[in-house]
């Protein structure tokens, strides 16, 4: 099979196309063909080497499979060739999704939303798990609070939009005047303008003082310091950045604030979450870009670069037939 080869840590020049064997499942797994992935921050972090003592090399990385169960081992019970599938591979535990055939445990693996094509699969399980494990597990929105979701254009920015919202909660959310329109329509109820606005400015003003329940941190920065002056009594701070740099959180204790550290884990039981909620039409994710198996490395660059005009995800399509004329979206 075809797979892209990470070699050495750095920059997007050091993956390598490659065949290499196919794996065969064995008890309790699943070989699923790869239909199509996505390119995360994560991705690119393990690229560069930020976790390089859980990544021996040379690897295949990549966090998001969707695709069609090509055999199974002993002991599957729930799956069978041809299902179409979709899941989040176990990260730092094995081969990842950047090839055209993966396999996993069973206990992972949910069926793909039959609403959403590959490529917008592919785009959800990564960016939706963490969005639901952020605000469903860890922070508990609940109908009738308030949020602020930093980067609402971005991967996962523009999912939790939408899970907050079907969650029957007011959604605040930054981003650029030229994403406005977009994140509206994931349906945010007031749009912070980050280049020209205050967020604690606007987030005071627009509840009289009072705050929001809870602030979800995409970005990082000094957002963990600066989230008490835009927090409610008893309001909960969630961040999926892993900041290296100290911060003061002093002010979070006058509010009687929580704060929350994720790092997605993989299981059955979100993927069938937010399943429902794709069927229903209350959540769809945004593909901004494809690109082929082959040009993972310029999908990584274009990821990382400042101000690269994406919104939403950026779908890998592995399997040809995944790729549509348009790879630009």
């Amino acid at each position: 099979m075809k797979a892209m080869i990470l070699h050495s840590f750095g920059g997007p020049e050091a993956f390598k196309l490659r065949d290499v064997p196919t794996p065969v499942p064995h008890a309790g797994q699943v070989l699923v063909r790869v239909h199509a992935t996505s390119i995360n921050p994560l991705d690119y972090q393990v690229r560069r080497g930020d976790y390089r003592d859980l990544v021996p090399l040379p690897a295949i990385t990549g966090h998001d499979v969707s695709g069609v169960v090509e055999a199974v081992g002993p002991g599957v019970t729930m799956f069978s060739p041809g299902d179409e599938v979709w899941y989040t591979p176990q990260i730092f535990d094995g081969p990842g999704s950047y090839a055209e055939y993966h396999v996993a445990n069973e206990n992972i693996i949910g069926r793909k939303p039959s609403a959403l094509s590959h490529l917008e699969a592919a785009s959800l399980s990564l960016v939706g798990g963490t969005a639901w494990e952020a605000l469903v597990v860890r922070a508990a929105l609940r109908v009738g609070e308030s949020i602020l979701i930093h980067g609402g254009a971005g991967g996962v920015g523009h999912v939790a939009i939408q899970l907050a919202k079907a969650i029957g909660a007011n959604v605040f959310t930054t981003a650029r005047e030229d994403n406005f329109a977009f994140v509206r329509d994931m349906g945010a109820d007031v749009v912070i303008d980050y280049r020209n606005e205050d967020y604690v400015d606007v987030i005071m003003r627009e509840t009289g003082g009072r705050g929001v329940d809870v602030v979800f941190d995409t970005i990082g920065g000094n957002t963990l310091s600066r989230s008490p002056d835009a927090l409610a009594q008893l309001g909960r701070v969630v961040t999926i950045v892993d900041i290296s740099e100290p911060q003061n959180v002093v002010q979070a204790w006058g509010k009687n604030a929580s704060y929350h550290f994720v790092f997605t884990r993989q299981n059955r039981g979100k993927l069938d979450e937010l399943s429902a909620l794709v069927e229903r039409g209350q959540l769809r994710p945004h593909v901004g870009a494809v690109y082929p198996l082959a040009d993972i490395p310029l999908a990584h660059a274009r990821l990382e670069a400042p101000n690269n005009g994406l919104r939403g995800k950026i779908a890998i399509a592995v399997e040809p037939s995944a790729h549509p004329a348009n790879a630009d979206i």
